[in-house]
């Protein structure tokens, strides 16, 4: 008997000293940390698209507008790392109130530009050149994981002024960082549009045409912080 309540006494310690280390005092925060930066690429993904009756001539026509835009490309002194084939694809399409097949060829080039002021060029001429399908243009940054990066410390250290401000009224402190969570989404590029000006002079000479905006991209970090408070 006097085994066994020793045994539920050493036990009710143990428990009692278990629950004793969790009650550690804490605040949760949650914190945001934005940067927002101008685009220094554009990335183009854009399509040759074909029909016709007869599946070779078809994707031959196809081939021959594509070669002429990956010339154009090169011509334009785009280096070969930034662009590439995507996608080829030559399909039947049948149609049932006429019982024809006809066809469908498509190719699709991703083009990633790095001087913005090929932009108005460049588009013009893959249209000349046979593209009639722009599926995206998207305006990014080359240094995306240096911004990534900068707005994660961001987002720490509104967590801690936060965290801060709450306890300040208590009179207690905030100690060590006790558990950290990024809550941060999958990076997107949205340029929040605003004009930046492309200065071509027209032939009377010193004008010059509002023809991109580009705007900001707004790379954003999110963290949730537990700070142990002293």
């Amino acid at each position: 008997m006097k085994k066994l309540v020793l045994f539920l006494t050493i036990m009710f310690m143990t428990m009692s000293y278990g629950q004793e280390i969790k009650q550690i005092p804490l605040i949760n925060v949650n914190g945001e940390g934005k940067v927002k930066v101008a685009p220094d690429q554009v990335c183009i993904s854009a399509s040759v698209e074909t029909k016709g009756n007869n599946a070779k001539d078809v994707k031959k026509q196809n081939d021959e507008k594509m070669d002429a835009v990956l010339k154009f490309i090169k011509k334009m002194n785009i280096p070969t790392a930034d662009f590439k084939t995507k996608q080829v694809a030559l399909n039947p399409q049948y149609d049932y109130e006429k019982k024809k097949t006809s066809y469908n060829a498509t190719q699709t080039v991703e083009i990633v530009v790095k001087d913005l002021a090929k932009y108005d060029e460049l588009m013009e001429g893959l249209v000349q050149q046979g593209i009639n399908r722009i599926d995206k243009v998207s305006f990014e940054t080359s240094k995306l994981a240096q911004y990534e990066s900068e707005a994660r410390k961001l987002a720490m250290k509104d967590a801690k002024v936060k965290a801060e401000e709450y306890v300040s009224v208590l009179g207690q402190k905030v100690g060590k960082a006790f558990t950290i969570s990024d809550n941060s989404q999958v990076y997107r590029p949205q340029p929040m549009y605003a004009a930046m000006r492309m200065k071509e002079a027209d032939s009377m000479g010193g004008a010059s045409n509002e023809t991109l905006a580009i705007g900001e991209i707004e790379i954003t970090a999110n963290v949730s912080v537990s700070f142990v408070l002293d």
